[in-house]
Parts: structure tokens; C-alpha cells; sequence
């Protein structure tokens, strides 16, 4: 297989399952795919069961024990159980467009990482996607989406198919080339160099401070915003508090000032 996606989820079974969906049709098939589980119930465990013989490879499930909000954590676990050498990171609230994991593998290259962004639904719209809608793409049509309410605005250009309107504005866009945990991927090797995720680190910006060290490692990154396209589905997030956003924040800022590339608590504290 040439590349592994790990997707990351907590007791969101309904979203995941569009996400399964998303991923069973690409037209690049030559992947496995990792649920990098921070604790879900038996539901989850069930989506992913529906899901078994789908797939061209075994679906992992790498679980832990919910103990509060532990991403990093089961992220380096998932890293861990990888077959490949590629690594592409989403998360389970994410519906990818039917050439996502293509356009990851073919802009993958050694010395980057790439950042993609995402497509935000609002919950009506969320709730409303079908399996039908996934399988024939509806839910990245334009002219669905605002006939089920989206209001059209700028931002909406970025689920256009022109692969030249695409390139374009990957040049132009302000946005900075970050790790965006739910549409970046790498080589593992060069995520191993910087000890993975930081487990010291909650919600907040613990993705963009993985990318962060990369940088300092000597890495650069290549920007796929309007070509790797994913619709972020609706949900409330109460495990992001101010106190955390301030921790994180002092890390990030530390670790930027400092040049930090290995932090001590990551990838190589996962038991094997």
C-alpha cells in the first residue's frame, strides 16, 4: 500500500460513518486507514465494523481509554501501527472530496509537509448529507449546498473542481502553510524526527505546533488548501477552555523562540 490515513474521532459515530464514506470512494484506493480513537463507546467500534470489507486493506482501530482529552497521545499510537511511509491526518468530522487522498499523494514530496484546509457546514447542513449525497458528490455542489440553505460567499469558491482556479489560489492565499490536523500529511519519518505530537499539549493549536518544530527541523511546506477539499461537519467542543488555549499558547511560543525540534514528552513515551 502506498500511504496510511489516520483519522481521528470521540464518540461521534454518525459523523464518522459520513467520513467512512467519504473515504470508500476515492478514486485512489492504494491506502489503509487508521481510527485513531481517543476513548470512544461501543458505537464507534461499530461504524468501523459496517466498514470492514469495504476497504481495499483492514481498518485499524487504535483505542485508548477515555481519560480526558488525549489526542496527541493517540495520534503517536496510530503513527506507530502505520504499514507505509506516508502519512496523510484528518479527523473524523471531516468528509473528504472523491480525489482527496489523491491530490495528497500526488503532491507528497520529500523536505515538505502538506497543508489543506476545510470547507465549514453549519449543522443543518450537516445533518442533512445522505450516503447518496457522499457517493454522487452532491454535498460538494455548489448549487446544493445553497439550495440547502448555505449562503454563497467568497469562501465557497474553494470547493471549485478547476484544477487551475485551484493552483492559482493556493499561490495568492494569506492562509500560512500550517499543520492543520484535519488535512495534513508527511512522510512518517520526518514526524518521527521531531518526536511527534506533544502530549503535554490539549486542544488548541497542538497540530499547528507539531508542523511548528517540522519547521525548525528544516522542513517547508507546500500549500493544497483549494486542492485537497473536505466539508467540516457541525459540533459543539467542550473540551477547549481559555486555561488550556493559554498553555498551549506558552508552549507554541517557547518552542517557536527557542528553535525546539524534539520536545521530551511525545511519540517515543508510547509504550510499544
Amino acid at each position: 500500500m502506498k500511504l496510511s490515513v489516520i483519522i481521528t474521532t470521540y464518540n461521534s459515530e454518525e459523523w464518522l460513518r459520513k467520513v467512512l464514506i467519504g473515504f470508500s470512494i476515492q478514486t485512489f484506493d492504494d491506502f489503509e486507514i487508521i481510527i485513531a480513537d481517543d476513548g470512544s463507546a461501543n458505537k464507534t467500534k461499530a461504524v468501523i465494523n459496517e466498514f470492514s470489507s469495504v476497504f481495499k486493506y483492514p481498518i485499524q482501530h487504535v483505542w485508548q481509554e477515555d481519560d480526558g482529552f488525549r489526542k496527541s497521545e493517540i495520534l503517536n499510537k496510530a503513527i506507530l501501527n502505520a504499514k507505509t511511509k506516508y502519512l496523510l491526518f484528518t479527523d473524523g468530522d471531516c468528509i473528504p472530496r472523491n480525489d482527496f487522498v489523491a491530490v495528497h499523494y500526488k503532491y507528497k514530496q520529500k523536505g515538505y509537509f502538506l497543508s489543506g484546509g476545510y470547507f465549514k457546514l453549519p449543522l443543518a447542513i450537516s445533518n442533512a448529507i445522505t450516503t447518496a449525497d457522499i457517493v454522487n458528490q452532491n454535498c460538494f455542489s455548489i448549487f446544493w449546498l445553497n439550495k440547502n440553505g448555505l449562503k454563497l460567499n467568497f469562501k465557497i469558491s474553494k470547493l471549485t473542481k478547476s484544477i487551475y482556479f485551484a493552483k492559482f489560489m493556493n499561490w495568492i492565499t494569506p492562509t500560512k502553510r500550517s499543520w492543520n490536523g484535519h488535512n495534513s500529511s508527511a512522510y512518517k519519518n520526518d514526524i518521527l524526527a521531531v518526536n511527534g505530537f506533544n502530549h503535554e499539549m490539549k486542544y488548541g493549536g497542538m497540530d499547528r505546533e507539531l508542523g511548528e518544530r517540522m519547521f525548525n527541523n528544516g522542513m517547508l511546506s507546500k500549500q493544497i488548501r483549494y486542492s485537497a477539499i473536505c466539508l467540516h461537519l457541525d459540533h459543539s467542543r467542550g473540551y477547549s477552555t481559555p486555561e488550556v488555549w493559554e498553555k498551549n499558547n506558552a508552549i507554541r511560543n517557547f518552542n517557536k523562540k527557542n528553535k525546539i525540534i524534539k520536545i521530551e514528552n511525545g511519540i517515543d513515551k508510547i509504550d510499544s
